[in-house]
């Protein structure tokens, strides 16, 4: 897989870009490591020979880890929203991120052993934070704000009154 898109997410991995792109096409669908790149010569982090970057594609999404060295952080303001549609599904890929070094946070939110986050989303959340009666919605988020882990049968709960 050559790079031929016009435009691809580039993240900031200090040497671990393969590990987290092979992490990440285990783990979900539509998802695959494309061509290693190595140095052609040193640079700042590194020395000619080693691992640059790494083509991945994450749920269809092209994407670039750069093993651009140490000191850069990813933070909250970027995140990936994975919308799921049991609650199999959400628990897989919430513990799969966690019990893979990662960080447990709020209202769907997690991040990983790199510190990428994620959102993992059910649908009945986004569904019920939807609905048009404004009380339900009201009553979803509110149980939202209470979670970790989104729990469906909650916010199922919550939005039925």
């Amino acid at each position: 897989m050559m790079h031929t898109e016009k435009n691809r997410i580039c993240l900031w991995y200090d040497g671990d870009a393969e590990e987290a792109a092979r992490f990440y096409a285990s783990l979900f669908p539509d998802s695959r490591v494309g061509t290693l790149f190595y140095a052609p010569t040193d640079f700042p982090s590194g020395k000619q020979g080693d691992l640059l970057t790494v083509e991945f594609v994450l749920m269809g999404i092209p994407c670039l880890g750069l093993n651009g060295g140490p000191g850069v952080n990813h933070s909250w303001a970027f995140s990936f929203q994975i919308a799921t549609e049991t609650q199999a599904e959400t628990d897989r890929y919430w513990h799969a991120i966690i019990d893979n070094g990662g960080q447990a946070s709020e209202c769907g939110w997690c991040q990983d052993k790199w510190g990428l986050s994620w959102q993992i989303t059910p649908l009945a959340l986004t569904q019920a934070l939807a609905d048009p009666d404004p009380a339900a919605a009201r009553r979803a988020f509110e149980a939202m704000m209470q979670m970790g882990k989104i729990d469906i049968a909650r916010i199922e709960a919550a939005r039925r009154g």
